[in-house]
């Protein structure tokens, strides 16, 4: 395994785009929010909670509780049809208090609460903690737990996570590899996107060949409070929180959207409308796709005047119009 690169400081919102996003690859940012209010509030149990509470909206959510054989690794139970935790509604400085109270005793459930909206629950705390190298319309997501352990998923977004409480280790497998990560079905998942079943199992489990060829192409980021991680569209990431307490927040967002269409739904468009064809023309499909698509040759029509390249002219032009031909298409019109 490596570690994944680290940035020097970035200092405005177009350097982050130009030298962290674009490149499409992992990156470390070291101490980026060390500055941040709720960063210095995490020094002890009692403080983060007080600030946490100034803050809090009252707001009822989603708890994941585990038994304690579990050791934080929210799963699949063993026949994959149903999990190894149960979700819990109550008010987030509920689930705070369970959290921040008996993080060390062997008897007590472990406790995650994620992916909150910090704008709902926490109005107010962006103002004290905010994130200069992104848009204000990207709105923040907080998580808290004790130590856990997330399997290898992936985001369709962009994503820039900050620990804020505690210390985590992220471990990275490109896109490239998902064809050894054994990944699980793509609508019974944990919180969304499927996991890959090979990287959470144990390392001489032989129901995932493959697997071992891969585990050691893994990247591995270690993070401190005030550290963090920016991990581009589709890159796998396995989120292990290390301390008795931990507090995360992230922003996703698409660095290069064009307009409302998500890559990811093309993706399952295409899946039913190609992927049980005859393989030969899947192939013929494919050939189109890198044509048209994914464009490794450059632009399709280069070699006609720019005048003349209609729909495949610039999309910032032509987007709209692309899409209401798509929209007629799916009406059968």
């Amino acid at each position: 395994m490596k570690a994944v690169a680290e940035i020097s400081p970035i200092a405005t919102a177009e350097q982050f785009l130009r030298e962290v996003v674009l490149p499409c690859r992992p990156a470390v940012l070291r101490k980026l929010v060390k500055g941040w209010p709720v960063v210095q509030a995490s020094q002890s149990a009692s403080a983060f909670r007080d600030y946490i509470n100034r803050f809090d909206a009252g707001g009822e959510m989603d708890a994941f509780f585990g038994a304690p054989h579990i050791a934080g690794k929210y799963y699949y139970a063993d026949d994959m049809q149903g999990f190894n935790f149960e979700r819990r509604k109550m008010r987030l400085a509920a689930a705070l208090d369970i959290i921040l109270t008996a993080p060390d005793r062997p008897d007590a459930p472990s406790v995650y609460a994620g992916s909150l909206p910090v704008n709902d629950y926490l109005p107010g705390f962006t103002a004290e903690n905010a994130m200069a190298l992104l848009s204000p319309s990207v709105i923040p997501r907080i998580w808290l737990g004790h130590a856990s352990n997330v399997s290898a998923h992936y985001d369709t977004v962009d994503n820039l996570a900050c620990v804020v409480a505690g210390r985590r280790r992220f471990t990275l497998y490109a896109p490239q590899l998902i064809e050894n990560l054994y990944v699980g079905p793509i609508d019974n998942t944990m919180a969304g996107q499927p996991v890959s079943l090979a990287a959470s199992s144990p390392r001489d489990d032989e129901k995932y060949p493959r697997f071992a060829q891969t585990r050691d192409q893994a990247l591995v980021a270690e993070l401190e409070p005030g550290d963090a991680l920016y991990l581009p569209k589709l890159w796998w990431h396995q989120v292990e929180a290390l301390s008795p307490f931990n507090g995360l927040v992230n922003y996703w967002w698409d660095a290069f959207s064009s307009g409302p269409d998500a890559p990811y739904t093309s993706m399952l468009l295409a899946m039913i409308a190609i992927s049980e064809r005859p393989a030969p023309e899947r192939q013929a499909w494919k050939a189109l796709f890198d044509h048209y698509v994914f464009r490794e040759h450059g632009h399709p029509l280069a070699h006609l005047p720019v005048e003349r390249h209609g729909l495949l002219g610039p999309l910032k032009d032509n987007y709209g119009k692309i899409r209401a031909r798509v929209m007629h298409l799916l009406r059968g019109a």
